[in-house]
């Protein structure tokens, strides 16, 4: 007798006559969802209005005085090259020293304000004490406080100080930043596993060396934007130097492109000189987020064993 085989369960992938491997037709209703280009239109029309002033400064700058009320908006002039070489000119070179005065508020500025950030965020994030989410709604409450109301309060405390229309005045508001410790705790609390750092306790390491040996690799990533986004917060602070600055050998390029624009009702040729200058300190920060979004690529547990 031969014996009778039962039939297995039918592959669902398919549809009935359908072998594996030919090609399958998608339902009609399922091949194109109006509803999907809706997000991928509004994202569009958001690049374009974030976009469009950017491509205005760059087509302005490459014109003359003459060109660039005379001529159509988006149409390239050519006198980039010489409104380049009146900015440099214009009193003895100030523009590029109010370049050299943003990239130290900036640079100097970030760098202290992430090692501040990453210690108190490491050290809100994995310790217990009593008054941590106290400390940590603090925190909270400064990252919804608008700059301005914080302005004049820094002013009279520096001037008190002594330190008013010094870089020290610009430089010391920004090394605390309430918004990089919030994401450097969250960050830490994500990327730093509790075991390793109780396994390092047991093994004799100091809070110290766990924290710049273990915990500050792993939260590397995370610092990167902490620090892109108190230099790009620097760079661009106009209200803080404004209020504690009077020297203008010591501002920075939006506070000096400030008081360019301010002598351009009485002089236009200075309008170009402007827009050229705008144009110039867009590169700076392009540059930086080139160079270090390689870092964002990072594992959240890079160099360290996963529990």
């Amino acid at each position: 007798m031969s014996a009778t085989v039962a039939p297995g369960p039918r592959d669902t992938r398919y549809p009935p006559g359908a072998r594996a491997g030919s090609p399958v037709s998608r339902p009609a209703g399922a091949r194109r969802r109006p509803g999907r280009l809706v997000p991928t239109a509004v994202l569009l029309l958001g690049a374009v209005y974030c976009l469009l002033p950017v491509a205005w400064v760059l087509v302005a700058a490459t014109k003359s005085g003459r060109e660039l009320f005379s001529t159509f908006t988006f149409l390239p002039g050519s006198g980039f090259a010489d409104n380049l070489t009146d900015l440099s000119a214009y009193r003895d070179g100030v523009y590029w020293r109010w370049m050299a005065n943003s990239a130290f508020y900036s640079g100097l500025g970030a760098l202290l304000s992430t090692a501040v950030s990453a210690l108190s965020g490491y050290t809100l994030a994995v310790h217990r004490f009593r008054g941590r989410e106290a400390v940590f709604n603090v925190l909270l409450a400064g990252v919804l406080m608008p700059p301005v109301i914080l302005a004049v309060p820094q002013y009279l405390l520096m001037a008190e100080a002594g330190l008013a229309d010094s870089y020290l005045s610009v430089l010391l508001p920004s090394i605390l930043s309430p918004y990089g410790v919030y994401l450097a705790r969250i960050y830490a609390a994500a990327a730093v596993p509790a075991d390793l750092v109780e396994a390092s306790r047991m093994d004799g390491a100091g809070e110290w060396r766990i924290f710049r040996a273990i915990a500050l690799p792993m939260m590397l990533p995370g610092l990167v934007t902490v620090f892109l986004f108190q230099f790009v917060a620097v760079w661009n602070n106009f209200l803080l130097p404004y209020i504690m600055l009077g020297d203008d050998e010591k501002f920075p390029v939006t506070l000096g492109l400030y008081t360019l624009l301010q002598q351009g009702s009485n002089t236009p040729a200075l309008y170009t000189l402007v827009i050229t200058g705008a144009l110039l300190a867009i590169v700076p920060l392009i540059a930086l987020f080139l160079l270090i979004q390689r870092f964002w690529s990072l594992d959240l547990l890079s160099g360290a064993v996963k529990s």
